[in-house]
């Protein structure tokens, strides 16, 4: 069994820290146009398009809640994992810090499903201007321009 030392888990700290961050944006940023979208529907503006939009943020925010809470986990379980290693409870502190690594993952691939459901999203408002319909990386990469 590999040998983990209290600077294994504590190595974890700042990309979470950094992933947390990035993912409270995500929610700020969402929830200002939560803000937006619902004070154009109390004005009137009751358009499909205003409840789709609605629907696909609130399943976003939920990637979001569920993408932070794993971050959180991870987090908790590094410091518990890093209080093992200090009692020398190295068999627990390995299968911690695994736990930690696990929920790290699920946070990271939740995080790239909100990514392309937002991506998604921005596709859904601009399908209504016809010539950026169609297009792909390579096209876009290889563009001249006009």
């Amino acid at each position: 069994m590999l040998e983990i030392n209290i600077n294994t888990p504590a190595l974890l700290f700042p990309a979470i820290t950094l992933m947390m961050l990035a993912y409270t944006n995500r929610f700020l940023s969402l929830a200002t146009l939560v803000r937006k979208l619902h004070d154009e529907y109390v004005r009137g503006e009751k358009e499909a398009h205003i409840l789709r939009q609605i629907k696909h943020i609130r399943s976003r925010l939920n990637l979001i809640r569920y993408m932070q809470s794993f971050g959180v986990v991870s987090f908790l379980l590094c410091v518990l994992c890093m209080y093992f290693i200090f009692r020398g409870w190295s068999v627990m502190a390995h299968g911690i810090f695994a736990a930690s690594l696990i929920c790290l993952l699920v946070s990271i691939i939740l995080s790239l499903i909100e990514i392309n459901k937002s991506t998604r999203a921005i596709e859904l408002e601009l399908s209504d201007i016809e010539e950026l319909s169609g297009g792909n990386i390579i096209r876009d990469i290889f563009r001249t321009r006009e």
